[in-house]
């Protein structure tokens, strides 16, 4: 029985041993694998959904896989000044991207601007609601209005001025209901707790949605601005992608949805 045992841990340990060299990476592989490197990109919440299909795209180019955090400008420099493990910051407000250049969080040469971003004034379709412009938000069937909070999301800066630039803030302050960011304005509109908003018009092109477009004289432009930060390892990845933004994959994909380019009739800092 002894020795029926000691064969049966020999034949194991033999086979243990072959699975072992065959599932170890071959040199050409191993340098395969190690290629394939993570990017943590921070992001404006009103990129989302075109960021989202340009990464689709530079990982099907690169072979680098992205890892996206969206959030409000003003939330994701907080995190960036904080230290938190990003290697690009991409905001719709270029004051962000320039504090963090002054602070040292964000490499100075590689912040630049992208796109220019619109806002829209978004109506939930089943509200039955006849509005086409902000002059019709006073309408007392508009009870709620859904913007970003002004006090961190660009895009809930914009729609303030552009309340304010039109005589109707005060007169429509007590119905403003605030997203985290400009996507969760978005999505209160869709669900319908909000019947109407002013939103992102690259988040605009929602199930439920109909939208209007707002007069870009009403406030300032939305540039959307991208850097790498200082204390990323992968800075040469994070160029790569932001030079295929800039690129012309990343720039049909930013037009697609709603945005206009820098030189192409856009503001540009």
């Amino acid at each position: 029985m002894k020795k029926r045992a000691g064969k049966y841990l020999i034949f194991t340990i033999l086979v243990i041993s072959i699975f072992l060299t065959a599932c170890m990476p071959t040199a050409g592989e191993e340098k395969q694998l190690n290629g394939n490197d993570e990017l943590h990109v921070a992001a404006a919440s009103a990129l989302r959904f075109v960021f989202e299909e340009i990464g689709e795209a530079f990982e099907a180019e690169h072979g680098s896989r992205l890892i996206f955090q969206f959030g409000s400008s003003g939330s994701l420099a907080q995190q960036i000044s904080g230290g938190a493990p990003l290697d690009l910051f991409a905001s719709a407000n270029k004051f962000f991207i320039e504090s963090l250049v002054e602070s040292g969080d964000i490499v100075a040469e590689t912040a630049a601007t992208f796109a220019v971003g619109r806002i829209v004034l978004a109506v939930n379709m089943d509200s039955q609601l006849e509005i086409q412009a902000l002059e019709d938000l006073v309408s007392d069937q508009v009870h709620y209005i859904s913007i970003a909070n002004p006090s961190h999301a660009p895009y809930g800066q914009a729609a303030r001025e552009a309340l304010e630039n039109k005589g109707l803030w005060s007169s429509l302050e007590d119905k403003l209901v605030y997203g985290e960011t400009v996507f969760q304005a978005m999505q209160f509109v869709q669900t319908g707790n909000a019947p109407a908003g002013i939103i992102a018009l690259s988040t605009a092109d929602a199930p439920g949605i109909e939208y209007f477009p707002v007069d870009e004289n009403l406030h300032k432009p939305l540039l959307q601005i991208m850097g790498v930060v200082s204390q990323s390892r992968k800075q040469e990845l994070a160029g790569e992608f932001a030079a295929f933004v800039n690129g012309p994959v990343g720039q049909e994909i930013l037009k697609k949805h709603g945005f206009s380019i820098p030189g192409e009739g856009a503001v540009a800092p």
